[in-house]
């Protein structure tokens, strides 16, 4: 609540007291307390016009680092004053706003100003560096600011506040965890290492070749297979296939609560399904899959990512910072999206999830080698179905152990995760 007094309690005690005094000095005809009492009104006007009359203009810079915020990672946020003052300023304290989605401190001591009439502009202008840091809790776009400082004249009679500079949009990211990789699934579900597996042992003597044709580099001819041809015969070229994989998040909101329709952190559950979608995402492209991120009717929530390329999954965690659940429900689709496709590791997430939909999705396992399924609310033994049909099932709570989940998933069995 802004303050409309501008005096402190001494300086209100102060004009009390000269009001007090002109009073007695008119009644008992004492002039001293006359005196008394325009030296104080005068002092109070002398600290009024010292900080009312000075009206800094100002820019406020903010950056962070890293540039996106995290939820429950530490973000430093520096802040850079710049302010030019016509009179000197006393030094004061300063409070910088920060919405709920954050957590932290930012407060802390704002340094006295010198004045611009006096030695030029360089010495009327200013920069003042402050720095505090935060902490994500609310996935989102949100925004800091802005600066309130408040200074007091040296007597402490009387206080200002004031405000510089403009609100700072801030990008709260969701959380990402750090997954085990898929070690134990080299041959079975791609990714480089299925690709190095697969070298392993191939040499000179036993690469097919072929005869040469213009434009065959030269580095490629296998000169034991020309000698045995009598021809020029360059190795063929290793057939090569991208190891790819697929995460599903279900956005239906007959999933999750109507809040996650509307807003972004409001739904426990939703955090947390959209939190596995980014970190198996990271895990699997870390891995070296090229990696396809869907609804589940098909809708690209993002552009494919190759394998390896880690900054994409950076642009994939800001994207991820506004989404919300979508009104229809698709996850009954998910069977013809996959129909007729084989893919290596498909990674399902979503939110209720009860024996009809193991039903309608019974059939996607099949075109997977690593069909995995997690849902933060299953119904009875939905997920029990699940595991029948072929997919590796687990329950997540909100806010559960997600690498406990991950390493269980890609482990045996059902197990719920708490």
């Amino acid at each position: 609540m802004k303050r409309v007094w501008p005096l402190t309690v001494r300086g209100t005690g102060a004009l009390v007291l000269a009001l007090a005094c002109f009073i007695i000095a008119n009644e008992a005809g004492i002039i001293e307390l006359l005196y008394f009492g325009v030296l104080l009104i005068a002092l109070l006007a002398a600290s009024l016009g010292a900080l009312y009359l000075a009206r800094p203009t100002d820019a406020v810079v903010r950056s962070l680092h890293p540039d996106i915020s995290t939820v429950g990672r530490e973000t430093l946020v520096d802040v850079r004053v710049g302010v030019r003052s016509a009179f000197p300023t006393p030094s004061g304290t300063w409070t910088d706003g920060i919405p709920k989605a954050l957590r932290g401190k930012a407060q802390g001591t704002f340094p006295a100003l010198g004045s611009g009439l006096l030695g030029g502009s360089r010495a009327g202008a200013r920069t003042v560096d402050l720095s505090y840091s935060v902490v994500g809790v609310r996935r989102g776009v949100h925004a800091l600011g802005r600066l309130s400082v408040r200074f007091a004249d040296p007597f402490g009679l009387v206080r200002r506040s004031i405000l510089l500079g403009d609100r700072t949009p801030v990008t709260v990211a969701p959380a990402i965890v750090d997954l085990t990789p898929l070690v134990d699934y080299a041959g079975e579900a791609g990714g480089t290492l299925h690709t190095t597996t697969n070298q392993l042992g191939q040499g000179a003597d036993n690469l097919v070749a072929r005869p040469y044709v213009p434009g065959d580099s030269m580095r490629r001819i296998h000169w034991r297979a020309t000698a045995h041809r009598d021809e020029l015969m360059v190795r063929q070229e290793e057939q090569e296939s991208t190891p790819e994989a697929s995460v599903v998040l279900d956005r239906g909101v007959l999933r999750w609560s109507s809040e996650a329709l509307s807003s972004t952190g409001a739904d426990a559950g939703f955090e947390t399904a959209v939190s596995m979608c980014v970190s198996a995402v990271a895990r699997l492209v870390h891995d070296g899959y090229a990696v396809e991120v869907l609804d589940s009717d098909g809708t690209l929530l993002a552009d494919r990512i190759d394998g390896g390329d880690m900054d994409a999954v950076e642009t994939l965690l800001t994207q991820f910072a506004t989404l919300t659940a979508q009104r229809d429900d698709h996850l009954g689709k998910l069977s013809r999206l996959f129909a007729g496709v084989n893919t290596g590791p498909l990674v399902l997430i979503v939110g209720r999830f009860d024996s009809a939909d193991a039903d309608a999705i019974a059939a996607v396992a099949h075109h997977s080698t690593l069909p995995l399924l997690f849902s933060t609310s299953p119904v009875g033994d939905a997920l029990d179905h699940a595991v029948d049909a072929g997919w590796r099932a687990h329950a997540l709570e909100p806010d559960g152990d997600l690498a406990f989940a991950w390493s269980a998933g890609v482990g045996r069995g059902v197990r719920d995760v708490v």
